[in-house]
Formats: C-alpha cells, structure tokens, sequence
C-alpha cells in the first residue's frame, strides 16, 4: 500500500506535465478557438464569396464529414480521457459546420445555439477531469472505474455533460442536435446530416462505455487510484471553484434544452439585427 501511495503522489506531481498540454489549457482552447474560428469563417465567407456560395458549401462540407467520422473513430482508441475529448471535440465542430453550410439565418441561430449549449457541456466534462485527475494524478479512463463509490456528485456529473454531449434525449445536446440536423435537413444536405447522426451513435457508444466503467467495478475490486481518492469538499455548495463550475455546467448540460425555444427566438432576432445593421 505504501507502494502504491507513492507511486500515486509522483503522478499527481507530474500530471500535469506528462501530457502534452495542461487539462485547463485544452479546454480553454477548444470551446475559445471553435467560438473565434466560427465567428471568423462566417464573416469572411459572406463577404469574399456572396456571387459564388457553393464553392465554399462544398469545401466546408467535405470538412464537417471528415471531422465528424475521424475524430469518432479516433476518439474510440484513446486511453486517455483528456485526448478522447481532444479528438471527440473534433467530431463537435463537424455538426457545428452544419449550421454555417446552411448560410441562412435559420442554420446561424442554430449554430450560434449548438456552440452555447456546446460551452456548457465541453466545460463541463473538463471540470469533471480536472478535478479528478487533482484528487488522483491521472486521467486514464480506465482508473476511472469504480468512481461512483468515492465521489457520485462527480460521477454523475460526468454522466450527464457526457450523455449531452453524445445527443441523448432529454439533456440540452439533444435539443441542440435536433435543430441543428433540421435546418441542414431542410436547406437539403442531406448526405451530411445522415453522417452527423450515424457519427452521434458512435460518440455515445464510447461514452456509454466510460459511464459504464465508472459505475462498475473491475472483478468487485477498487483500483487503487479510488482508494486513496479523497474528496476535499464533500458538500453541494463547494468553495472549490472547479467543482461550483462542474455543478453549474452540469445542470446546464441537463436543462437548458427545456427553454430552446426562447433561447432559439432570443438568438435568431439578435442575429437579425446584426445582420440588419452591418447591411
């Protein structure tokens, strides 16, 4: 036991520098470089192609399929929780193309709604991460099993930003996937969208899969990075500000799609006035 102890403080020590990027940084870049690339391709889009749409609906389109099947099936493959959701944040920016492919107002209220729900479910699973890879030194999914018996809060936080983030109804990604594929169903692209949910399927395979794991313990035993996980703030209203993010995106990840249709009328007639202003 002495061992392991050990052996689990030299992990917490060198966690953060054994990957290839600090957790934080990750998700601070892929919620903030998905927002500004989106922002930027659809400013610059509109204005350098108005007279000629379909050349980059075409280039875009082969992009938000190759995004969507390769960060899927890269994803499956990872051992580690941080470059699963790397790779899976990959397949998230394929469905939001969808919405800037439409290049209507419809399919921007759309996307501009995917990437807020987006916001809240991505955080959300980072938060879960870095907390436990705090507690623990590691972020391999296997050492995830048997969570539940340490730390539910964080057990059923995870489940949910992940079940959101794969589409499962009635969580907000659910919401935001179906209005999302519907405006690319009805602007006719339809060939993307039937990747996009077929590539859906897939990333809740590998989700399901990580839920599983934490709700199950291998062969009846703990694996020893839950025996000596140690919760710090076992009540609900934490002064851990990781912990107050990763409940606060986690009801969102839950609820937010029960209000979609003030959100999708609040962004739509802000979209409409910033489009009115800049013509």
């Amino acid at each position: 036991m002495k061992i392991s102890c050990t052996v689990l403080n030299e992990r917490k020590k060198n966690f953060f520098f054994d990957s290839n990027s600090p957790t934080p940084v990750v998700a601070f870049l892929s919620v903030t470089s998905k927002i500004a690339g989106l922002a930027l391709a659809t400013r610059i889009l509109n204005i350098l192609f108005v007279f000629s749409p379909n050349e980059w609906k075409i280039f875009l389109e082969i992009l938000a399929i190759l995004s969507m099947i390769l960060g899927n099936l890269v994803a499956i493959t990872q051992t580690s929780m941080k470059r699963m959701l790397a790779y899976s944040s990959i397949s998230q920016i394929g469905y939001i193309l969808i919405g800037l492919i439409t290049s209507d107002l419809k399919g921007y209220t759309s996307m501009t709604i995917y990437v807020f729900f987006y916001i809240f479910m991505n955080l959300g699973t980072f938060a879960c991460i870095i907390l436990y890879s705090l507690r623990t030194g590691t972020d391999n999914i296997r050492d995830y099993a048997g969570l539940y018996v340490k730390d539910p809060l964080l057990s059923f936080s995870l489940t949910l930003c992940l079940l959101s983030l794969g589409g499962l109804p009635p969580l907000t990604g659910f919401f935001g996937k179906v209005y999302l594929f519907w405006c690319g169903w009805q602007s006719g692209f339809y060939l993307l969208v039937f990747i996009a949910l077929i590539t859906s399927v897939i990333s809740l395979y590998y989700y399901l899969k990580i839920i599983k794991l934490i709700l199950t313990k291998k062969n009846n035993e703990i694996n020893p990075y839950i025996q000596a996980y140690i919760i710090t703030s076992p009540t609900f209203f934490s002064k851990n500000p990781v912990e107050f993010v990763m409940i606060f995106c986690a009801l969102g990840s839950t609820f937010l799609g029960v209000i979609i249709n003030p959100i999708f009328s609040f962004f739509q007639d802000s979209l409409s006035l910033s489009v009115f202003f800049i013509k």
